[in-house]
């Protein structure tokens, strides 16, 4: 029934995500979910939701969820934009403010759905290779484009880029949009949404899937400049006038209020990354330096995909990349609690022996 198809649909690649399998007593360290529950506050406000006032369209532009986000970053309500999930304001993001003439850049090894969204609007990129030890060379980008996206931290490496290379990014690219992609910024590394006041070519992009837990929600948004924020506002109501339901704002508003659980539950993950770091690394693992909620990590004597397969015998799902090739030998690995990165790292040390 393909024949039924429009053109733009043969020529698509879409993104794959990370598998969610169905078995019981799994060790799940695949997809970057957050090992703890969301914050009893955003539950509390999901139950009030339940009731006669869902037969009503919610609020359109989610006006008690963007004071929430400005209120938390000391922006205007008029600076944030949100959408349903981090991805689908990329999508948003790639149509509004990075389809030109010239390429969109960004890293060879990124989030693989920056490609897609080019294929699926036509747009022409090019992708800069990552050093040797896989980080972003700002130098790099110092060329004309359309404009610049990558995530902060990278994924899937986890390594951060700093804040002051990332001014130095915007102040030699005046001419375009730069996005930067904070997925995972909150484990460990330092925010780009203090410089969009100064910087209107920055765009910062939030997930509420992974430091406030809420995946299964699909809440995220963007931070910059007025006008930039017009733009995302002109192509979402063109697509979807109403993203967000009751649930989803009355959910994203509570989590994004409740900042003691918040960071209480970032100081949780990022002391198990350090300590699941220490015991990859002493059963001979490189385990590049990562701020995000996940650790890229390999062994020289036992190639990604056979660690992969040995571990999911034991019931422990880890994500395995095979392309590009450079990154074939790593495995990415989700920060659980305690108790599942210590199953981990005993089945690793089993199968290494």
């Amino acid at each position: 029934m393909s024949r039924y198809w429009s053109s733009i649909v043969h020529e698509l690649t879409p993104y794959v995500p990370g598998e969610q399998p169905k078995l019981p007593n799994l060790v799940k360290l695949n997809t970057n979910e957050n090992p703890y529950g969301p914050s009893p506050k955003a539950l509390e406000a999901l139950r009030g939701e339940v009731g006669d006032s869902l037969r009503l369209y919610p609020d359109p532009n989610s006006d008690r969820l963007k004071e929430a986000v400005a209120g938390f970053y000391h922006v205007k309500m008029s600076q944030v934009f949100v959408g349903n999930g981090s991805d689908e304001v990329l999508a948003h993001v790639f149509l509004a403010l990075l389809k030109h003439d010239a390429p969109v850049l960004f890293p060879d090894i990124t989030y693989s759905f920056y490609p897609v969204y080019c294929g699926l609007y036509g747009i022409a990129y090019r992708q800069l290779p990552l050093t040797e030890s896989f980080e972003i060379q700002v130098d790099d980008y110092f060329t004309p484009n359309g404009g610049i996206i990558f995530p902060n931290p990278n994924a899937p490496t986890g390594r951060p880029l700093a804040l002051a290379e990332i001014e130095r990014l915007l102040c030699a690219n005046t001419g375009s949009v730069v996005v930067v992609d904070e997925a995972y910024v909150d484990f460990g590394a330092e925010s780009a949404v203090g410089l969009v006041d100064r910087y209107p070519n920055l765009l910062v992009i939030h997930t509420l899937s992974k430091s406030r837990s809420l995946a299964g929600l699909r809440v995220g948004y963007a931070i910059g400049h007025a006008d930039l924020i017009e733009a995302l506002g002109r192509v979402k109501d063109s697509f979807n006038s109403y993203p967000l339901d009751r649930f989803a704002i009355a959910g994203a508003t509570a989590a994004i209020e409740d900042r003691a659980y918040f960071e209480n539950t970032c100081r949780k993950v990022i002391a198990t990354r350090t300590k699941m770091v220490a015991d990859l690394e002493a059963l001979g693992f490189e385990v590049l330096p990562s701020t995000a909620n996940f650790v890229f990590a390999r062994h020289d004597q036992h190639e990604g995909a056979e660690l992969a397969a040995k571990l999911r015998e034991r019931s422990i799902i880890v994500r395995h990349f095979k392309n590009p090739p450079r990154i074939s030998p790593f495995l990415r690995i989700t920060v659980g609690t305690d108790a599942q990165c210590e199953a981990l790292v005993s089945a690793l040390r089993e199968i290494l022996a």
